[in-house]
């Protein structure tokens, strides 16, 4: 099969139609009207990433500055690093959604990848402020470099930048479809060992501020997972040879591989040293995650059985809508916004 290289979007296009005519390789004047899309999708997830707008400054990290000093040094040492991963993944993973968005000929999609990307920096920005917040400046500058000495958080890394970087170096349908596979792996797998650590650290009534922020992040990488999958299956509808085995085998076994480097990182940065979370569960939770994902890019599950979550609490965090109420105490939210120079430290 020759592989199709894909067209970037123009600016304007002037004799197409403003409803676009395919989602890549497709042709639309890119005057965006919401009333007259391709994909009646799009709009409701649109409305859905618009409510969920928010900025790190709406968090106060005051008792989270208090209580930073108390965990033990494993916690604050689990942390430290698993925020300088977070940062790094949701630092490439802006950079590839405004990649692939410049390949998507359809505008209302295209916006949806310009809100995705614009609340990845989002994301990152609230772990510099998660760190200004708890420790010094030069400590901050140090998690920032973990991903340069840590040999396990450069091999998982390395996974999926070089899965990005066959599509950054050469634009073609199976390239972007092979890509879109990794993003799902980075935004719906490789964060939720470390989102199991934050929120275990909630439910014992630590760093509540710190998971109240996770939680948000999740909240949006649970969208943008469902974006992708989305994207993935419309191009297959639009390139139904490109629907192979050779491309079932290849998501199973990168599904696979990836929940084996997230176990590994688990082990690494979990252990059985965290009180109230065993590595069991959480290499469980993983391969049940990886099963989730696989099924929902229209693939067998990988890992047999592993059909529901073994993490049974952990659903109160994840499944809690943040706008009405707080996901430990169930009362109605009223955080003080804090302004982006004192960030909370008036109220030590």
């Amino acid at each position: 099969m020759t592989d199709i290289a894909l067209s970037q979007r123009t600016i304007m296009d002037p004799d197409a139609p403003n409803r676009s005519t395919a989602l890549i390789n497709g042709r639309s004047s890119n005057i965006l009207n919401w009333d007259d899309v391709a994909y009646p999708w799009a709009y409701s997830k649109y409305k859905k990433m618009l409510s969920n707008f928010w900025t790190p400054f709406e968090i106060n990290m005051s008792q989270d500055v208090k209580q930073f000093k108390d965990l033990d040094e494993y916690e604050k040492d689990a942390f430290l690093k698993i925020i300088g991963l977070l940062a790094l993944l949701d630092s490439i993973q802006t950079d590839y959604a405004g990649k692939v968005a410049d390949y998507i000929t359809d505008s209302s999609i295209n916006a949806l990848m310009i809100m995705l990307a614009q609340q990845e920096v989002i994301h990152n920005h609230s772990y510099s402020y998660v760190l200004s917040s708890i420790v010094p400046k030069n400590k901050q500058e140090e998690v920032f470099e973990y991903w340069r000495s840590e040999e396990i958080l450069r091999e998982r890394n390395d996974f999926v930048t070089n899965g990005y970087k066959a599509f950054a170096e050469n634009a073609n349908v199976e390239n972007l479809l092979k890509s879109l596979v990794y993003d799902v792996i980075l935004e719906g797998l490789f964060f939720y060992s470390g989102f199991a650590f934050f929120y275990n650290l909630a439910r014992n009534q630590k760093m509540v501020a710190t998971s109240t922020m996770i939680n948000y992040i999740n909240r949006d990488e649970q969208i943008h997972v469902d974006l992708f999958v989305k994207i993935f299956r419309e191009v297959l509808v639009q390139y139904p040879e490109y629907d192979t085995p050779d491309l079932k085998v290849f998501v199973e076994r990168t599904i696979v591989e990836a929940a084996e480097l997230e176990i590994e990182w688990g082990r690494h940065i979990i252990g059985n040293k965290i009180e109230g979370i065993s590595m069991k569960d959480v290499e469980d939770y993983i391969k049940f995650y990886a099963n989730v994902r696989s099924n929902q890019l229209g693939y067998d599950r990988p890992f047999e059985g592993y059909r529901t979550n073994p993490l049974k609490w952990i659903k109160a965090y994840e499944e809690v809508d943040l706008g009405k109420s707080d996901f430990f105490e169930q009362k109605s939210r009223q955080y003080t916004k804090v302004n982006n120079v004192d960030n909370g430290f008036d109220d030590l």
